[in-house]
């Protein structure tokens, strides 16, 4: 993730691109639905997008073909849903392939579902299940922003090793090498987007919780 280009066969990229037009298509839905219920959430809709925009244009080379870098998911996630926040992310991903040449149109469809998709609903299902067990909201947050940037990457192996499994060992074999070198530049990166999605969830809290408040973004307890 960014899976640039032209590198997967095509039948891979359209499989990617048909998996993922459903979710893209609800969450426009549900965008549409927030924006005339919440109109004063649009500024920090904007600013989700733009975290997410450019922590995910922070590319560190990884394997051939792709690189690491954080995905900026969890913290749009957390204050809007995973549906929403799957249009976000192709949003930023679309951008980021015409302007920057990171990814790619021909494989926007599996980078979508990696990120802005198995990211965004691994980020909910933590927060929600952390928040049900009382954790510290620090604490849910920052496992949430982090155990969403592995996931994305952990899809993103299984992607590639779909695509080009080991002439040996096949699919299995191929997914272990994709990970083991993905692991050596992701998983710090994942620790650090966590620390750093918390730092900025408290920072709105501290400037934003009326506006967050008057959206309904954020259970109460926590804005109180």
């Amino acid at each position: 993730m960014h899976i640039m280009e032209g590198y997967l066969p095509v039948k891979h990229a359209i499989a990617w691109g048909i998996a993922s037009t459903p979710f893209v298509v609800f969450g426009a839905y549900k965008l549409k639905r927030k924006m005339e219920e919440d109109p004063q959430a649009k500024l920090l809709l904007g600013a989700s997008g733009g975290f997410c925009f450019v922590l995910s244009a922070l590319k560190l080379p990884s394997v051939t073909g792709s690189c690491s870098h954080p995905t900026g998911i969890g913290l749009g996630t957390i204050l809007f849903g995973p549906w929403i926040m799957t249009v976000m992310g192709m949003i930023v991903l679309l951008f980021q392939a015409l302007l920057l040449a990171h990814g790619g149109l021909t494989t926007l469809g599996a980078n979508v579902f990696s990120m802005a998709i198995v990211g965004s609903f691994v980020a909910y299902g933590v927060f929600r299940g952390l928040m049900a067990l009382r954790l510290p909201f620090s604490v849910v947050i920052f496992l949430a922003a982090a155990l969403s940037d592995m996931a994305t990457y952990i899809t993103t192996s299984m992607q590639l090793a779909l695509s080009f499994p080991d002439p040996v060992s096949g699919f299995t074999g191929a997914l272990a090498k994709f990970m083991a070198v993905f692991a050596v530049t992701q998983i710090p990166l994942a620790l650090s987007e966590g620390f750093l999605t918390v730092l900025v969830m408290n920072l709105l809290r501290a400037n934003a919780s009326e506006a967050m408040r008057d959206a309904r973004l954020l259970p109460k307890e926590v804005l109180q």
